[in-house]
């Protein structure tokens, strides 16, 4: 028998939801009415809205002129979406291992995999570094989905583990006895059933993913391979910076992310509640 909230309850949980949305939205709000003022009702208002008195496209022709950002905004969503295809098909495949079978060395290849979420990747630069000039995978967008693949594996794992074990030993014992290989069991019974914890894996991954600054600026700075966040940095200088530039280029690199993380929730939200409402 499933607990039922009160109205007023249900008012001001919906309420609670709708102030925290907006208290997380108010940045990105700044950002996007600030990225069509000029520079100077930047400074003067930064809150006001974009009106005839101060609005200017000033910020957005100079993206489009300088720098190929149409370019940019490709490589960040070929190795946003290459990683997290990756990541979760990698990470599910080894957490399903892991939670199945029973081997020698099973617990301590999970804390070994676990290692991977205390420890961060970026100690480990000048190493990964040198591998990919080894490799001749330097300036290559091969290289960042490389190096995004390996750090989002050991939270999918802790994660996705953690869910299989949950799944019934019935439902895949059943699955064997009518034939299913290993792998039809995963694929068609484990992972449907696992679904929320994929969405979460892929929310958690995908932003830092299309955010990071640190490995496209040591691994792929070419023109061919930049980021849209690597190349944001071109309007950002030592002593000057282009403010309207700035904000536009942010703005327009919000877009993808935002629709990208829409539909991560709502399969993240139809799985949770397809299996707590009756």
């Amino acid at each position: 028998m499933s607990a039922r909230l009160s109205p007023g309850r249900t008012i001001a949980a919906h309420a609670i939801l709708i102030a925290w949305t907006l208290v997380a939205l108010f940045p990105v709000f700044v950002i996007v009415i600030n990225s069509f003022k000029s520079r100077k009702a930047i400074f003067a208002d930064p809150l006001a809205l974009p009106l005839p008195g101060n609005f200017d496209w000033v910020g957005y022709e100079t993206v489009l002129k300088q720098g190929d950002f149409f370019l940019y905004f490709q490589n960040s969503l070929i190795v946003t979406v290459a990683s997290l295809f990756f990541v979760l098909l990698f990470g599910a495949m080894a957490a399903f291992a892991l939670s199945e079978y029973r081997f020698r060395g099973n617990t301590l290849m999970g804390l070994y995999l676990a290692l991977g979420i205390m420890i961060p990747i970026r100690l480990g630069t000048v190493a990964i570094l040198e591998m990919m000039v080894a490799s001749g995978l330097v300036n290559t967008l091969t290289a960042l989905i490389l190096v995004y693949t390996a750090q989002g594996l050991p939270l999918a794992v802790f994660i996705l583990a953690e869910f299989m074990k949950s799944v019934s030993d019935d439902l895949k014992n059943a699955g064997r006895i009518d034939g299913l290989s290993e792998y039809r069991i995963f694929f068609s019974l484990v992972l449907p059933l696992v679904r929320p914890a994929m969405a979460t894996v892929a929310v958690f991954t995908m932003i830092p993913i299309w955010n990071d600054l640190w490995f496209p600026l040591i691994l792929a700075p070419a023109e061919e391979t930049k980021t849209v966040t690597l190349g944001a940095q071109v309007f950002i200088g030592q002593f000057v910076t282009n403010w309207n530039a700035v904000l536009a280029a942010l703005s327009l690199a919000i877009v993808p992310v935002l629709v990208l993380y829409l539909i991560f929730s709502r399969q993240l939200i139809r799985g949770i509640t397809a299996g707590a409402v009756k």
